[in-house]
């Protein structure tokens, strides 16, 4: 059966999910790229080094975010979300960085890892490599969901 996720289900989609696919486009290019991220608030909430998604959505701020989860090809649930990236700074930054460290590092401690938690975040690793952090926004303005089981 297919259907629609309501609003409740959709949420609960968002939080449960942390890696989900940003899709940004400028200058008569399109740019799909998968993202660690947290749902917080009502938006997406992520970090970079600079590059070309940063230098996309710094152009043009209308952005789409899709996560998933799929069990097999007759069960699964799908997000499709569009808003408006907000780069962060100050203690807004502090404060989404926090929640994405709460998120995150969890999910990278396990017997096989080889590095530190905090060697696994991107920004130490971009600090090392001297590139500048950026922590981010995307302000969900509108959201579907749909389903198959």
């Amino acid at each position: 059966m297919l259907g629609q996720l309501d609003e409740s289900e959709i949420d609960a989609l968002l939080r449960s999910e942390t890696v989900g696919r940003l899709g940004c486009h400028a200058r008569g290019r399109t740019y799909v790229v998968p993202i660690a991220y947290v749902y917080a608030d009502g938006a997406i909430v992520a970090h970079s080094a600079d590059g070309l998604k940063l230098q996309m959505m710094r152009e043009n701020p209308h952005v789409c975010f899709e996560v998933d989860r799929i069990g097999d090809l007759g069960h699964w649930q799908s997000v499709i979300a569009w808003g408006r990236f907000e780069e962060l700074g100050g203690p807004a930054a502090d404060r989404a960085t926090a929640q994405l460290l709460a998120r995150l590092l969890p999910l990278t401690v396990t017997p096989r890892a080889s590095q530190t938690p905090k060697a696994l975040t991107q920004q130490h690793r971009a600090r090392a490599e001297g590139l500048h952090a950026v922590t981010f926004r995307i302000r969900i303005t509108e959201r579907t969901g749909r389903f198959e089981s």
